[in-house]
């Protein structure tokens, strides 16, 4: 991650405003930005990482305005953890993601007390890629939320406090980090969530310890293992790095898989003149092209971009600024802030060290 004033824009009416702003602005403000972000939008920001290294940042920040430049359920992370006097805004506040739409809270309220009949200690983990509301469920039924980098930590710490586990909404997540952890394929299932739970097999509720949502992230899944077959035939020593939300078939072919931060510590690692395929958004692999030639080639395992990321324009970033007074913050009801903030804690105690 890298926390740095950014240097003077380019030649542009929008990053010469942009800079005025933030120049008007000064400690009052600070923008974060996700790695998927577009290049024109990721140059203004003073913090850039992934999930769990923008989480860790926001509750030390002293700023009063907190510009997030990424998804909403991100931008509901940053508000969660903000601090009195403090607001998150995101630039369009449509910029959603479909995984996080894939496990409705009432949904997820409704499978755990299903679970939970069936006389078993359901301890909950929610990928951070859910809304507000799910993690506020999460929180008051004493689970916790992980991210892709802290996944196989969390999922210990969940197995350790119950009887089993729902982990949601990413099934891919779920299935790799079993498989990292040993967990046998037999004490796991993907669950039917039709009917809010009602189709649950008895039998399986008895004996599974981990539960997968049956949620995917549109952008990852759509990485096959023939894409894996194509890189290694195009270029047979190539190394291949994964993000372990895509397939278990294509992590099990790769030489590694992580999350967003460790794919970027990959790909520096690597020795000089490797050929490397990426399989993760596409605006994150162009840059760290970019950044590693000529020494490096990294190429898209495919071409695979996040639209809902991609809604998050220097334009749009520009009218943010300039209207911080209201339009663009983003809001936790007061009953879930608590919970979901207990359901965040957890996990930053879990993995304090």
């Amino acid at each position: 991650m890298s926390h740095h004033r950014p240097t003077p824009p380019l030649p542009g009416d929008l990053a010469r405003e942009i800079a005025r702003l933030r120049e008007s602005l000064g400690e009052r403000l600070v923008i974060l930005a996700h790695h998927y972000q577009h290049d024109d939008v990721v140059r203004h920001a003073d913090i850039v990482g992934d999930s769990l290294e923008l989480a860790r940042r926001v509750p030390g920040l002293a700023a009063e305005h907190i510009v997030f430049c990424g998804v909403y359920f991100m931008a509901e992370t940053a508000a969660i953890l903000a601090g009195p006097g403090q607001t998150v805004h995101l630039p369009d506040l449509e910029a959603d993601c479909i995984m996080a739409a894939m496990a409705p809270a009432s949904r997820v309220q409704s499978v755990l007390a299903h679970l939970a009949a069936a006389g078993r200690r359901i301890v909950p983990l929610t990928y951070v890629n859910s809304s507000a509301g799910v993690k506020a469920v999460v929180g008051r039924h004493g689970g916790a939320v992980c991210t892709s980098a802290n996944a196989a930590t969390m999922l210990r710490w969940a197995l350790e406090r119950g009887d089993g586990v729902l982990f949601l909404p990413d099934k891919n997540l779920a299935w790799n980090t079993a498989d990292q952890l040993g967990l046998p394929a037999g004490e796991r299932l993907v669950l039917d969530v039709r009917g809010d739970g009602r189709r649950l097999d008895p039998e399986a509720v008895r004996r599974v310890r981990l539960f997968a949502w049956p949620g995917m992230c549109a952008i990852h899944h759509r990485m096959k293992v023939s894409h894996v077959s194509a890189a290694r035939a195009a270029h047979p020593d190539a190394l291949v790095v994964v993000h372990p939300e895509c397939r278990p078939e294509v992590v099990a072919l790769a030489e590694a898989s992580g999350s967003t931060r460790s794919i970027i510590d990959y790909c520096h690692r690597a020795p000089a003149g490797a050929t490397i395929y990426v399989g993760t958004e596409i605006r994150l692999v162009e840059r760290l092209a970019a950044r590693l030639a000529p020494s490096k080639r990294i190429l898209p395992l495919m071409a695979s971009a996040c639209e809902n990321m991609g809604k998050i324009t220097e334009t749009k970033l520009l009218a943010c600024l300039k209207h911080l007074s209201g339009g663009y913050a983003v809001e936790t009801p007061p009953e879930d802030a608590a919970p979901a903030r207990e359901a965040v804690r957890r996990m930053l105690e879990a993995c304090a060290g």
